[in-house]
């Protein structure tokens, strides 16, 4: 649940930690918590509570440009490092009946901001800027140079 007055990076970042404090692991081992959400004029869209929800969200970010973000935290022991990633996306303009189209598969029901970029959203979007990889839901690059911090 966002916080009065949080900010979306701040919202993801403390997610993924509590995600990363919610497992048991050995002394050694390295947890990952991450989570991801998509933020556009300010809003943040999390996974739509049903179609009509998937619906208006395709509508908001139709012909437009918003913000993927996604915060990570890496846990060995008591150790931890929180960070997060931004990545800007395009959508083009969508019809009324494309979106319904896209909804009625389904697959925007479990994905922040009811879309999958690597799935059948991929035709509505031109232009990424910045993590490919973020807009999928974990930003590779940014846990790989984390986790060689912990490793050291």
């Amino acid at each position: 649940m966002l916080h009065s007055g949080e900010a979306p990076e701040d919202y993801v970042r403390r997610l993924a930690e509590a995600k990363a404090l919610a497992v048991p692991a050995v002394p050694d081992e390295i947890v990952l918590g991450a989570d991801t959400t998509v933020v556009i004029d300010g809003e943040i869209l999390a996974k739509p509570d049903d179609p009509a929800d998937a619906r208006r969200m395709l509508s908001l970010l139709s012909g437009r440009r918003h913000e993927v973000i996604t915060g990570i935290c890496l846990r060995r022991g008591e150790e931890r490092i929180g960070d997060r990633e931004i990545t800007a996306v395009w959508f083009s303009p969508m019809s009324e009946q494309e979106i319904a189209g896209y909804v009625a598969t389904g697959e925007p029901m479990d994905k922040a901001g009811a879309y999958a970029i690597q799935g059948r959203a991929s035709k509505f979007i031109p232009r990424v800027e910045g993590c490919y990889f973020n807009v999928m839901g974990l930003p590779i690059s940014l846990v790989y140079r984390h986790y060689g911090t912990l490793m050291r």
